[in-house]
């Protein structure tokens, strides 16, 4: 654990939080986060947390990265009123437009390791319990997206009110990306114009969505936990959930695609995500509204690594695993 001084970061933060800085026998820096700093701090009393705090207003970010701590809060509130396992949260201090006292989210921290480490480890995930998981996941993801909202759109506001429907608030989505694709000027497969016109003919599709539900839009391997021993491990938490937003449940089978791009046909999810309630047919309209929201992911992932200063091999990856993908998406939202 890192040494503490009365005016670390950390400290400061609990303190605020109502944790003394007695009551702290250390912190350590978590490793994963792309965009928040992330800090495991253990209490004198046994008890662990997690510390999550983003980067200064002045560094450069994508539109919708502004105030995403309002979402995460949101999100795990969801998740505790759907009895999904996920990090609770203990206090949170929201960007005021200064720069006197930074933002911060403090929440309980969850025992296990993310699925994406435990595949990397030796003993690995087999096939069977990898199925098992799978289907737990996919009753988790149902349970979540039970969770209804007031409206459509990003909790915290930062790129457009809540809307009473859903092609608006996605259309204020696409927009933002794309005009940050303008402002930051990454390589993208096809014009920006191209890609803003293919999304905008698509978009009448979105209208069949009338009710909002909690979307994560970023649970993939690497933010789903696990525990146990190998071959009974189950899921003990969907995390980082800062990228949550109000919409269409099917908007969650963007980023679960990420490594695997047939997830709407794995017949372990779909059982689990079935038998929790969740929508298991999808028809011509249900696969183009996928296809958007693929979309929608895709540009993120070719857009942010500028302002993140993204390089060298893993830059080539991004471009070569999102770009085709991008359009592909494109194509098939075009029915």
């Amino acid at each position: 654990m890192a040494p503490l001084t009365r005016d670390d970061t950390v400290t400061g933060a609990l303190e605020r939080a109502g944790i003394p800085a007695a009551g702290i026998a250390g912190h350590a820096p978590l490793q994963g986060g792309t965009y928040n700093a992330m800090h495991r701090v253990e209490l004198t009393d046994g008890a662990v947390l997690v510390l999550k705090v983003p980067p200064p207003s002045r560094v450069p970010k994508l539109g919708y990265e502004r105030e995403l701590l309002r979402g995460e809060a949101r999100f795990y509130e969801g998740a505790a009123t759907a009895g999904v396992p996920a990090p609770r949260v203990v206090h949170a201090e929201y960007d005021d437009g200064s720069e006197q006292a930074a933002p911060f989210l403090l929440m309980t921290h969850c025992p296990g390791v993310t699925w994406s480490a435990a595949g990397e480890a030796a003993e690995g995930v087999g096939e069977a319990e990898s199925a098992r998981l799978w289907r737990e996941t996919g009753g988790l993801l149902a349970r979540l997206h039970s969770v209804r909202g007031p409206a459509f759109g990003y909790p915290a506001q930062t790129l457009a009110p809540l809307d009473s429907r859903w092609r608006p608030a996605f259309t204020a989505m696409t927009d933002a990306v794309l005009a940050d694709a303008e402002r930051y000027g990454p390589w993208l497969p096809l014009p920006v114009a191209e890609i803003r016109a293919a999304l905008a003919t698509a978009a009448s599709v979105l209208d069949e969505v009338t009710e909002p539900a909690l979307v994560h839009f970023d649970l993939w391997p690497g933010n789903i936990l696990l525990h146990g021993p190998a071959g009974a491990r189950t899921v003990s938490g969907l995390i980082d959930g800062e990228r949550m937003f109000w919409g269409d449940p099917l908007a969650d089978f963007a980023s679960l695609s990420i490594g695997r791009d047939d997830i709407e046909r794995d017949s372990a999810f779909l059982a689990g995500y079935g038998a929790g309630g969740g929508r298991t047919d999808f028809d011509a309209a249900a696969r183009r509204r996928i296809a958007l929201y693929r979309c929608y992911l895709f540009l993120i992932m070719l857009v942010e690594v500028v302002p993140r200063g993204t390089g060298g091999e893993h830059l080539a990856w991004v471009r070569q695993y999102a770009g085709p993908r991008l359009e592909a998406a494109l194509r098939t939202a075009a029915g």
